[in-house]
């Protein structure tokens, strides 16, 4: 092989290589930038996923005594020693905050119940719940119930 072609190889490996790393290196930072906006938006979204389903406020009542033990509406065992609540239309298993507004005081409960079954009540709280809400003795009321927002899947 004479040294003109050895060196045209040469060179022309030597080109290819250099444009190989220029191409992975424009790949790599590219992907990285998909990445970094993928990132974003994604930090986006879970602010956005922050903001309550559902709210509501009205009064609120507890129940317990006469109920303990027997079958809820999810099938489960009522425990009036768990934080758990009767909501006439969230779905089964919601996990919800509650806040007495004339103390300030917060409870999350699990919904596993249907009620309450007076009309001018919006949830009926465990016993446990009311007793975090210090509601136990006067027997109501008034609260904010929030829900979470479920998580949107991606498109």
């Amino acid at each position: 092989m004479s040294y003109q072609k050895f060196n045209s190889h040469h060179t022309s490996s030597k080109a290819v290589s250099y444009l190989t790393l220029i191409c992975v290196l424009t790949i790599s930072s590219c992907s990285q930038e998909t990445s970094e906006q993928s990132n974003s938006k994604q930090g986006e979204q879970g602010s956005s996923n922050t903001k309550p389903m559902h709210k509501e406020v009205g009064e609120a009542s507890w129940y317990g005594p006469g109920l303990q033990g027997k079958q809820t509406a999810n099938g489960e065992t009522f425990n009036q020693k768990e934080l758990t609540a009767a909501h006439p239309s969230l779905p089964m298993g919601t996990k919800a905050k509650v806040t007495n507004l004339e103390n300030g005081n917060k409870v999350n409960v699990t919904i596993n119940d249907r009620g309450p079954f007076a009309e001018d009540r919006v949830i009926d709280l465990s016993r446990a719940a009311a007793k975090k809400l210090d509601m136990e003795e006067d027997g109501t009321t008034q609260v904010k119930i929030e829900t979470p927002s479920s998580k949107k899947k991606p498109d």
